[in-house]
């Protein structure tokens, strides 16, 4: 197996959860400041959504580092940085001298999600629990 083949998707599924368990560990030590930034938005329930966002983005990011259930998690990861997107960084609807650093932010998430649906087509990839860490499962 060419080793572009066997480690590019477990060096490609660590750099993408890479935010997302840094992000989550974030809100764990933050956290009533998540709370405050969510609620800041509008957003019913901050608290419960606070916990959902931990959930989804340090076991997401932990799920897929392992390549465990890897397309499932990396699809919920999908969706939640599409809602974040629209909701966290609506470029559209801030003041002019605010408009480009947001629209960065969205479009890191939309980037995002184009590496978070690559594994939910195609998989955690060889080296992964889902695959047995290489080995052949029989």
């Amino acid at each position: 197996m060419d080793i572009v083949d066997r480690y590019g998707p477990l060096a490609g599924r660590l750099l993408i959860a890479c935010i997302f368990v840094l992000s989550g560990f974030s809100k764990i030590v933050g956290f009533q400041g998540t709370i405050g930034y969510i609620a800041s938005k509008g957003l019913p329930l901050p608290a419960v959504a606070a916990v959902a966002a931990i959930i989804v983005e340090l076991g997401g990011g932990i799920l897929l580092i392992v390549g465990w259930k890897a397309r499932w998690a990396a699809a919920a990861m999908f969706f939640f940085t599409a809602a974040a997107a629209l909701i966290f960084h609506d470029f559209w609807a801030v003041p002019p001298d605010q408009v480009q650093n947001t629209m960065i932010h969205f479009m890191k998430n939309v980037s995002m999600m184009g590496g978070l649906l690559y594994v939910v087509v195609h998989g955690s990839g060889p080296l992964s629990l889902e695959k047995g860490g290489g080995r052949q499962v029989v």
